[in-house]
């Protein structure tokens, strides 16, 4: 018997997340791979610095490295005794004297600051100075961008190309990451064929398989696809069994309504449980979440705008919790809306929309005229959603919360 919708609790997000994030564990299997590789890969470890960078004084111009005190009495000839070059160790500079000395370069013992070229006469190596030059002036100081002893990148951090080459300045040659999370996907549906295929009468692209699979790789996972199960409960429990065996985390879209044909979420609790199922936004309500023998599970609507936004707003927070990411949460932000919205909502919504700039230079949201929880194109469309509040309303100008979709596709 289908549970009356008005006996089934829809649980607040703030509520769902709260609930959903407690539960992730961080995955603790660690292994090392190439600095080369390491990109979109979590640190497993903090990354203490074992050599100052530079690890030396060095010039920050091309000109002149001297000892102040030489100058103290400007205007003053100084002679030019040596020649440095970036990659080059010069000698002791002897009091009175210069050393020429290009970008890069070590200061030589004795020097306590550069002076550049086009601020002094040169001649025949004999440097003319006609003021004095402050000790420490454009010298970039031993350890001045990383210490010796210090943290470098802490555990948690998704490295990204500039953290590469962070730990490529302090000779990190191979990096301590987190093994990748395995996750399983599946569709529910003898309705969906696979796009390259003619369609029969009743049938529709597999459309979520895709943007999910995108999805998982763009959050660094490894994947597995698991493709179509069959619209009965016998194939959807073979298949979670089978899934749940190799997966870390299963995610499915389709099949967790209350049709009679929707058969995932009755599987799922057959072999497990549910803990959550319904939530109190739009799109994407009929979302549940459980464990299938142990095993983390979360079924997605099977509208694809359902599917795309509660992957955003739950799954992708849970699945960054689990991979052991310092920062699992979403960003928002307020901007002007460049919209009437009189429609006062029951649920919390999510409105597919774009980023811009009003005559004023403002930055404002637009939204799209059909919201329909079935029209993709929109997603593909929106650099951003906007949240309207239950039971709220805006008007043209008025300040509205924006969450950039960059932030999903983009970890």
């Amino acid at each position: 018997m289908v549970q009356p919708e008005h006996r089934v609790h829809i649980t607040p997000l703030p509520e769902a997340l709260g609930m959903i994030l407690a539960d992730a564990q961080a995955l603790r299997a660690k292994e090392s791979v190439p600095l080369v590789e390491a990109l979109g890969r979590v640190l497993g470890e903090d990354i203490i610095a074992r050599v100052d960078v530079p690890p030396w004084d060095n010039s920050a111009m091309d000109g002149f490295a001297l000892n102040s005190r030489d100058t103290l009495e400007a205007p003053v000839v100084l002679p030019v005794h040596q020649r440095i070059a970036a990659g080059d160790m010069g000698e002791t500079l002897e009091r009175g004297t210069a050393a020429r000395i290009f970008t890069g370069a070590p200061l030589p013992e004795g020097a306590d600051s550069v002076v550049i070229q086009e601020d002094v006469t040169w001649h025949d190596n004999r440097l003319q100075l006609d003021n004095p030059v402050l000790a420490g002036s454009n010298v970039r100081a031993r350890g001045q961008d990383i210490a010796c002893g210090s943290m470098v990148l802490r555990r948690g951090t998704r490295l990204q190309p500039q953290d590469l080459g962070v730990l490529a300045s302090v000779g990190v040659g191979d990096v301590p990451v987190l093994r990748r999370l395995r996750v399983g996907m599946f569709s529910s549906g003898d309705e969906l064929a696979e796009p390259g295929s003619p369609l029969k009468p009743g049938q529709i692209y597999n459309s979520n398989r895709y943007t999910l699979g995108g999805l998982l790789q763009a959050h660094g996972c490894d994947y597995h696809d698991f493709g179509i199960v069959a619209d009965t409960r016998a194939a959807t429990i073979a298949l979670l069994q089978k899934a749940a065996a190799r997966c870390d985390v299963l995610v499915s879209t389709g099949g967790v309504s209350v049709g009679e044909e929707d058969h995932v979420k009755a599987a799922v609790e057959s072999l497990g449980e549910i803990k959550l199922w319904k939530l109190a936004i739009k799109p994407g309500k009929p979302l549940a979440y459980g464990r299938v023998a142990g095993v983390p599970f979360f079924g997605l609507p099977g509208n694809p705008a359902s599917a795309f936004v509660s992957f955003g707003l739950v799954v992708r927070l849970y699945l960054l919790a689990m991979q052991g990411a310092a920062a699992t949460q979403y960003r928002t932000r307020w901007v002007k809306a460049g919209f009437d919205w009189p429609h006062a909502g029951t649920r919390e919504e999510y409105l597919r929309g774009k980023l811009g700039l009003n005559d004023a230079g403002e930055e404002t949201a637009t939204v799209f005229d059909n919201q329909s929880s079935g029209i993709l194109s929109s997603i593909s469309r929106a650099d951003c959603l906007v949240v309207m509040p239950i039971a709220a309303t805006c008007r043209r100008g008025d300040l509205v919360q924006v969450i950039s979709l960059r932030d999903w596709t983009h970890w």
